[in-house]
């Protein structure tokens, strides 16, 4: 299942679908806590409600993932034709080069920025109008969105089936959750020129923020 990950989804959207899902299901067991009171039945509800969260939130973010990717090929699909509109080779070359600027951010010569236009807004000029429409490779990556949500939050149901008192299996919840976004970020850095420990530290700082309000107000 995680092979599908790799496939269909580039380490940045994997590092978001992760995030998404351990600070969403964080967010929920806090708020779960409000309303949640301890009892027989509270760790089962607090099981149940977590569990129907990662599998909620999976859904919804592969439904975005979804969109996300239509949305971006009609972007895309609106600035090609707006290249082929264009009124000559220099206004369509403009296009192009403000499409790529962030690539071409090191080439500070004009001519040179004009002449890598230039020969994209040929190339789109040549070839037929990118489809738009929906794609099976949406479907592969909702369902890749999907898994990295669930597995990633599922660890924090486990306190919930193993502990009895619903107050410390909360706490224990959070404490994974936390554990888990410092490695998130320790392992994704590895996939930039960040530091390991300061960008897991800082996401683990920031789950341990979210955790301090909550509490601070009720949680």
């Amino acid at each position: 299942m995680l092979a599908i990950t790799h496939e269909h989804l580039k380490p940045g959207e994997s590092l978001a679908e992760i995030l998404f899902g351990l600070i969403m299901t964080l967010t929920f067991t806090l708020g779960a806590g409000l309303i949640i009171q301890d009892g027989p039945g509270a760790v089962r509800e607090l099981l149940i409600a977590t569990i129907g969260c990662n599998i909620a939130w999976g859904v919804i973010d592969g439904a975005l993932y979804v969109t996300g990717q239509v949305f971006e090929r009609a972007r895309l699909r609106k600035v090609s034709d707006d290249i082929r509109a264009a009124a000559d080779e220099h206004a369509a070359a403009t296009i192009a080069a403000d499409e790529l600027s962030d690539l071409l951010g090191g080439a500070s010569d004009p001519s040179e920025r004009e002449e890598i236009g230039l020969r994209m807004a040929r190339v789109v000029r040549a070839s037929k109008p990118p489809p738009v429409g929906l794609k099976v490779a949406d479907l592969k990556g909702a369902l890749a969105s999907f898994v990295l949500v669930f597995i990633a939050s599922l660890p924090a149901a486990l306190p919930f089936a193993l502990l009895d008192d619903a107050t410390l299996a909360l706490r224990t919840s959070n404490g994974v959750l936390i554990a888990l976004l410092f490695v998130v970020g320790y392992r994704w850095a590895g996939h930039t020129s960040l530091t390991p420990w300061h960008t897991g530290l800082a996401l683990a700082v920031g789950g341990l923020a979210m955790v301090a309000v909550a509490i601070a107000l009720g949680g």
